[in-house]
């Protein structure tokens, strides 16, 4: 092109004519904006045909682990509190231990205590007495009006006198009572067995009634409280497997717990703020490896029979609708209208709609276009499967 050009500059010098050098310079023009545009079509052209990695769709049976974050709690956790105000005068457990029930924890100074007990037993004492009075009136009174010697009206009046004494009785009774609840107030014992917390006060320390003492988990047995979105926990429900409620626990230093949980039970409604639901699961806990308060993932296992898999990297989303792109023999990218069944780690579990043999764009679909024409470099399903599963 370049040459022609040359020749025809040449002819038209020679006839030194400037109508004709101007003609000269246009034509000039027209090659060298024509070459330009040829070399960006060639550049155009290369774009178009750049190398992507493509798969294809795999069908298989497989068991996968999906993990939620879980927080254990204690099957019993109680906050051991003082009833009574009063100065520590004993510790006879020690932070992280293991006591049995009834178990003596705490004592606080009952000097108190002891003095309204006596003072309250005394006045029973007094009452009962008083009573017992009462009653030897009531009594001579009655034989006395059976003989005429006195008037009815004395025999009532001598009934209310040994009546009013009785009920002294049961109120000195009961006063009594109360006080011995409150000296026992003073002696602190584990509700059940279990394993003793934090003790924030030590011996000597003034506590008011409501003071936390301590706390005691009962950890033979743990919950571990989890959440499913909305659309797992129909899923959940819609699975008839015993199977499905089998969970296990990988602890905060990502290993496995030892013991296999069940799930028991789920929350009553759904959280508005969350859109999720929770979960409960119990676990044996022989050990006490798993304390109140840890946290790590339960991983519940879902078995599928001969399923398709796509990357979830291949899918692109355009108004609520999920696409793959699909090579044609051509080389052109063909998008391809997917629906996801379930949602796993790396990849989609999509309804039949592809074939074994179709080639899906692996990476990068989000940069291309309908009909863009590619090199594609295929990779296999089960090389991206044991890639991720090293991930």
């Amino acid at each position: 092109m370049i040459s022609a050009s040359c020749i025809l500059i040449r002819s038209l010098y020679f006839r030194g004519n400037k109508l004709h050098f101007y003609h000269t310079m246009k034509a000039l023009q027209f090659f060298v904006l024509s070459a330009i545009l040829f070399s960006c079509s060639n550049q155009e052209e290369v774009k178009d045909t750049e190398t992507f990695s493509v798969t294809s769709p795999i069908v298989l049976d497989t068991s996968l682990a999906t993990s939620y974050v879980g927080e254990v709690t204690a099957i019993q956790n109680v906050e051991i509190r003082s009833r009574v105000n009063g100065y520590i005068s004993a510790n006879h457990i020690d932070e992280g231990k293991m006591v049995s029930q009834g178990q003596l924890l705490f004592s606080i100074d009952n000097s108190i205590q002891r003095e309204e007990l006596a003072k309250a037993s005394a006045i029973l004492k007094s009452c009962i007495l008083e009573a017992k009075t009462a009653e030897i009136d009531y009594k001579n009174t009655k034989q006395l009006v059976e003989k005429n010697v006195v008037s009815p009206t004395e025999l009532e009046l001598s009934k209310i006198r040994y009546e009013s004494a009785q009920a002294k009785v049961e109120e000195a009774q009961a006063n009594e009572t109360h006080a011995r609840t409150i000296l026992s107030f003073t002696e602190i014992r584990a509700p059940f067995s279990g394993i003793i917390s934090r003790i924030p006060f030590k011996l000597g320390s003034l506590v008011e009634e409501g003071a936390m003492l301590t706390t005691i988990s009962n950890l033979d047995q743990v919950f571990v409280y989890f959440s499913f979105t909305e659309r797992e926990y129909l899923n959940y429900l819609q699975s008839n497997s015993d199977t499905s409620k089998s969970v296990r626990f990988v602890m905060a230093n990502g290993e496995l717990f030892p013991h296999t949980g069940v799930i028991e039970t789920t929350a009553g409604e759904v959280s508005t703020g969350t859109g999720t639901i929770t979960f409960r699961a119990r676990f044996p806990n022989p050990d006490r490896l798993l304390r109140h308060g840890a946290t790590g993932k339960i991983q519940l296992f879902s078995s599928f029979s001969g399923v398709m898999l796509i990357p979830q990297k291949s899918v692109f989303e355009i108004q609520d609708k999920k696409y793959v792109y699909v090579l044609n023999e051509e080389g052109l990218v063909k998008s391809r209208v997917i629906t996801v069944e379930k949602e796993i780690p790396d990849f989609y579990i999509i309804e039949k709609v592809l074939d074994t043999k179709d080639k899906i764009v692996y990476e990068g679909a989000q940069l291309l276009r309908e009909d863009t024409k590619i090199n594609g470099q295929f990779v296999s399903m089960r090389d991206i499967l044991k890639d991720l599963s090293k991930n």
